[in-house]
């Protein structure tokens, strides 16, 4: 049997969904963070500036994050924070808001 919701499990709920409905999933300038669970990609590039984000770029390249790789957000994090489950080819990894902020993708 399903419960019904109080208040603030309702005010959530609205808040979720007016989230969602803010970001506009047709912007081709989309990096992995805006985009909503359930949204096909294909990277365009990993942004680099610093000595640090080159690092992280590595990584990210290491596993899997190619220019040309078609990628899907999974989950988010409640509300929007925390990690980000994304699909790259058969792969499935957790990346840190900041990390997906680099990976640039264009909308399929």
């Amino acid at each position: 049997m399903i419960k019904p919701m109080n208040h603030s499990e309702r005010m959530i709920f609205i808040l979720m969904w007016a989230y969602n409905w803010s970001i506009n999933p047709i912007n081709p300038d989309m990096n992995l963070e805006e985009i909503l669970p359930g949204v096909r990609a294909r990277v365009s590039k990993i942004a680099t500036t610093g000595d640090q984000r080159e690092d992280i770029r590595g990584q990210l390249e290491d596993i899997g994050f190619l220019p040309g790789e078609q990628v899907e957000v999974l989950r988010k994090g409640l509300l929007g924070q925390g990690p980000i489950l994304i699909r790259v080819g058969s792969s499935t990894f957790a990346l840190r808001e900041s990390e997906a902020r680099l990976v640039e993708v264009e909308i399929l």
